[in-house]
């Protein structure tokens, strides 16, 4: 029998290239598997920024109304567990093998890239468990990722930027398709935004989806009391702020909410699914804002509090380092001793393969100093390499030979009234986590 480790080691080498976009193969060992077309309810969340914060108040929200909820995310942070949550908590090694086990036997001679074990492993957790209802999160665009295999009940897409441009296009026209190939004909299509592609817009018409849309169809207002969320037929009012931190998630849980709204009107119209239905029915000011108040999602603006914060935010693309800038903005930094204020250092670690030029670009006038640090891998860089795409205004630089190193170094250097903002990298934010031993 073998571990998760080894089960882990074999998925990376099964499949001769590490991502190949297409449905075939995955969908075929799907349907070996009797998990092609499941009866719990789906939502897909896809979306260039946001797509977790939103997947993670959905599961907030269902859980808070009693929905049994499975929870597919990825990458993972520090374990790989982290990608397949079942009411509220990580599957275990022994699940995950046992679901490595009929994969395997399920797919004969068709090889499987690593995200699409993945997210087989995830659809069969799902079914064992008899959830009532998933939420899926697209891993790479959405037209081809594994997670479309599924027919969802409701798609949500939180955002369209640029990344990812050698799977996707180089134009928002071209990566918008990609992302709204998760709608479906006559379903709801949630936009977390009304600043999308024309291409969005057009795969709604084309397919007749039910467009609900940000600020058009539903509403958030702030005010000192909380903030009031104000839909096509539900409205929830005083709801306090959501436990991730930053304005953001002011849009983020209310795309989840909006999402929620439809799904109750979509399953209304369903054979095997009242249950659903009535528990949705019971999503109310009280049991929104304790999910809200309680949600949980780690490195995305997460602050650790102390003498010298520490702020831990992927931020792996330009428009989510200008989506971090924007919150360190508004978490102004506190006076010093002598009256100066205080500095933010940057460690930071970038793919290759990721606009590091973009995302520093979209940082420098937050950062007073970069630590730049070597990620380890083929995708990999060193932190010579990324400093030299960073860019060479008045804040002061150096280098790391890996994450941890550059957070000792921070530790060293700042004083009370600092902060530290790790950033970069799922691979940046995982390792810091680890280091500061609180995940």
């Amino acid at each position: 029998m073998r571990t998760l480790e080894e089960w882990l080691s074999l998925q990376e080498s099964v499949h001769p290239q590490s991502i190949d976009m297409g449905l075939e193969r995955v969908s075929r060992v799907a349907q070996a598997l009797g998990v092609a077309a499941p009866a719990f309810a789906v939502l897909t969340v896809a979306g260039t920024n946001g797509k977790g914060s939103v997947a993670a108040h959905l599961e907030a929200l269902l859980e808070a109304v009693g929905v049994c909820t499975g929870l597919f995310t990825s990458p993972h942070l520090t374990r790989y567990n982290e990608r397949i949550r079942l009411a509220g908590s990580e599957v275990t090694d022994a699940q995950l093998i046992s679901s490595f086990e009929r994969i395997e036997q399920a797919r004969g001679a068709t090889t499987l890239t690593f995200f699409e074990y993945n997210t087989l492993a995830a659809l069969v957790s799902f079914t064992d468990a008899g959830v009532d209802a998933a939420v899926l999160e697209v891993g790479l665009g959405g037209r081809l990722d594994a997670t479309n295999l599924i027919d969802a009940d409701v798609a949500v897409l939180a955002s369209v930027g640029f990344d990812h441009r050698e799977w996707l296009g180089d134009t928002l026209e071209a990566i918008g398709a990609e992302k709204a190939g998760i709608f479906r004909p006559g379903r709801p299509a949630i936009l977390g935004t009304p600043q999308m592609p024309a291409t969005v817009y057009q795969a709604i018409e084309r397919l007749a989806a039910r467009a609900v849309v940000a600020e058009r169809d539903f509403r958030w207002q702030v005010h000192p009391g909380g903030w009031d969320y104000e839909g096509l037929t539900l409205s929830l009012h005083s709801l306090p702020p959501s436990a991730l931190a930053g304005a953001i998630q002011y849009r983020n849980a209310a795309t989840a909410i909006a999402a929620l709204e439809a799904l109750r009107a979509t399953v209304d119209a369903r054979s095997g699914v009242a249950r659903l239905a009535g528990q949705l029915a019971a999503l109310d000011e009280r049991s929104a804002a304790a999910a809200i108040g309680h949600v949980h999602l780690a490195g995305r603006f997460q602050v650790i509090p102390g003498e010298v914060e520490w702020i831990l935010d992927i931020a792996h693309n330009e428009p989510a380092a200008r989506v971090l800038a924007a919150q360190l903005r508004e978490r102004p930094l506190p006076r010093v001793p002598g009256g100066s204020k205080g500095r933010t250092f940057a460690v930071i670690g970038v793919l290759a393969d990721k606009d590091a030029a973009g995302i520093g670009a979209a940082l420098a006038g937050v950062i007073d100093h970069w630590i730049v640090c070597t990620l380890p891998g083929p995708r990999g860089t060193s932190a010579a390499e990324l400093a030299e795409r960073l860019p060479s205004g008045g804040a002061g630089s150096e280098l790391a030979e890996s994450v941890a190193d550059g957070c000792e170094l921070a530790r060293r250097e700042a004083r009370p009234g600092d902060r530290v903002v790790v950033c970069g990298s799922v691979y940046t934010v995982g390792p810091a986590l680890q280091w500061l031993r609180i995940y």
